[in-house]
């Protein structure tokens, strides 16, 4: 990792003590039956959990998290310090918490914990699935985090998520 001037916390689950600002969304919007939650566990992670269905036009869950804009530029990579089940994910950005799409990048778990380090640059634009004609994130600003999963089939899922830090 960089020398901690040049890293910030967007969220450290073992410094909070709520979620009050995360809120989960399914696919119910759309019809969907999928659910899921998070919760802060004893050892001070976080714990994203559920299930998938792709019946009634599901097909997803995520959990996302909204803060007041925070300007990121001197940065260029999000480091996660997450423990997955093996399952596939994305992370996502909004730079406005009202825009409708959102930047993603997909990463697989490996069922231990491990570091992932994504570059600002592989955050690509997409709604509702589909890769939208628009540039990539900017790296400017952040004002909503987002983890997703969405593989298309019928599964639960576990991912436990310690930090979420700018580098």
């Amino acid at each position: 990792m960089a020398d901690p001037d040049s890293i910030s916390n967007i969220f450290d689950f073992k410094s909070k003590e709520d979620t009050n600002n995360w809120y989960v969304i399914n696919d119910g919007v759309m019809g969907g039956l999928s659910s899921n939650s998070l919760e802060i566990m004893a050892d001070g992670k976080a714990l994203f959990k559920g299930s998938v269905t792709t019946e009634n036009n599901g097909g997803f869950a995520s959990v996302r998290y909204a803060f007041s804009k925070k300007e990121v530029s001197k940065f260029t990579h999000i480091v996660l310090r997450i423990k997955g089940d093996g399952k596939d994910y994305q992370f996502r950005i909004k730079e406005e918490q009202q825009q409708r799409h959102s930047y993603i990048t997909p990463f697989s778990t490996l069922g231990k914990w491990e570091i992932i380090k994504i570059s600002f640059s592989k955050f690509y634009p997409s709604f509702r699935g589909n890769t939208l004609d628009i540039p990539n994130f900017s790296g400017k600003y952040i004002e909503e985090i987002a983890f997703l999963i969405a593989n298309k089939t019928k599964e639960s899922f576990q991912l436990e998520i310690e930090s979420i830090l700018l580098e």
